[in-house]
């Protein structure tokens, strides 16, 4: 683990201005987010030891005698998908983050976010949210002894991701508006006002944790790096940290190849696919998203110049699936591999009919699966009356 700050800087990443010390907007004074930049100790493969997010240690801004706030997040498995081929010698690998402790890849960045504002002394947390985050967020406030505020848009919160943050003792409050009026309007004004810590994704620590999903992918494949990885869009910052975890695997030695960044937004919420497919500089926000995959129903992504500076430097791209594609990729991966996803996860799966042909011979794709199925149960239409009733032996039989 680090010793102390001075290992590392946090730095703008559209101006260059360097921090010793984190803001309490966890912006720069230009508006922009910030990155965390590790000035020394570079780590070395077998530095690395341990299981889960905190094997990575030695990469992680966190002083050692600081307590850390842990649910055994991280290691989660990377299952080689067998029966979805799309091109034959090409090989497909989920990365299932819905196996993380409250269900999605949020808890990878919290357990450093949250650990980080025990450090500072901090007792309050908040964030905005569409699900996921105030899940995570409420779980880790909980499990070190912290309050959390939740900011949810009215209306748009998947019931399944709502009962975690309200079951882990957080004060859920609903915001009129969308996702981005509960982020810019309410959670940073509200971190400014009342010394509140925001876990948000522009929160850089929250990056550092997110990014050890790389670290993990790396080891996976045998240190080897995949020549494409594929994530679902929504606010941006995950996209963005994996870039920043194969980066740094090149920068410290440990391979000289990246993997192309792919990141996918529903059509109805896809800002940034399309100022990429338009080949512009310049994000114009959207108003009032709309998509079935609620985790990414974002028209302002936060992190959007991280991410597009991810995909241009890797020589990805971005680009937009629509709600029924996203639904049909959701159920194709739980019946032919039985794993199953929210409707965010599976928006890689539906761009990779869109992709295929471009993919080299023999190309390892990683599919990066964001989160559990059973947090968005109500995309999914069961009515149990309708299923068939038997009352005895032969009437089974004919019905099977």
């Amino acid at each position: 683990m680090l010793k102390d700050h001075k290992d590392w800087l946090l730095r703008c990443f559209e101006c260059g201005r360097e921090y010793e010390e984190e803001p309490i907007s966890s912006r720069c004074k230009c508006g922009e987010v910030l990155e965390l930049v590790l000035t020394k100790n570079f780590p070395k493969i077998n530095d690395f030891d341990g299981v889960g997010v905190w094997r990575y240690s030695k990469t992680l801004p966190i002083s050692g005698e600081t307590q850390i706030i842990t649910i055994n997040e991280g290691n989660t498995p990377l299952i080689r998908a067998e029966n979805l081929a799309f091109k034959e010698g090409t090989k497909l690998f989920v990365k299932n983050e819905g196996q993380n402790p409250t269900g999605s890849f949020k808890d990878r960045g919290m357990t450093v976010a949250v650990t980080r504002a025990k450090e500072i002394g901090a007792e309050t947390l908040v964030c905005a949210s569409t699900g996921n985050t105030s899940a995570s967020a409420s779980a880790y406030a909980a499990r070190g002894g912290m309050k959390a505020v939740v900011l949810v848009p009215a209306g748009k919160v998947a019931g399944g991701k709502l009962v975690q943050a309200v079951i882990h003792g957080a004060k859920v409050i609903r915001v009129s508006g969308d996702f981005d009026s509960a982020l810019e309007l309410m959670a940073l004004e509200a971190s400014r006002r009342r010394d509140l810590y925001i876990v948000n994704s522009l929160n850089p620590f929250r990056i550092e944790g997110q990014k050890t999903g790389a670290y993990e992918i790396f080891e996976q494949l045998g240190k080897k790096i995949p020549d494409y990885v594929i994530l679902p869009v929504g606010n941006a910052g995950n996209i963005s940290a994996y870039w920043k975890g194969f980066s740094e695997l090149k920068k410290w030695g440990m391979t000289d190849k990246t993997p192309k960044m792919i990141g996918v937004q529903a059509a109805g919420a896809s800002p940034l696919a399309q100022l990429f497919q338009n080949g512009n500089d310049n994000l114009v926000k959207w108003d009032n998203p709309e998509t079935v995959a609620s985790a990414i129903r974002i028209g302002n992504p936060v992190s959007w110049r991280k991410a597009l500076t991810a995909v241009r430097e890797s020589n990805g791209q971005l680009l937009a699936v629509n709600d029924q594609e996203i639904l049909k990729a959701q159920r194709d991966l739980a019946s032919e591999e039985g794993i199953f996803v929210e409707p965010a996860s599976a928006t890689p799966l539906a761009a990779i009919e869109y992709l295929k042909d471009s993919f080299k011979k023999n190309s390892v794709v990683v599919s990066i699966a964001t989160g559990n199925g059973l947090k968005d149960q109500g995309v999914i239409p069961v009515d149990s009356e309708k299923l068939p009733l038997v009352s005895n032996l032969k009437e089974l039989e004919d019905y099977i």
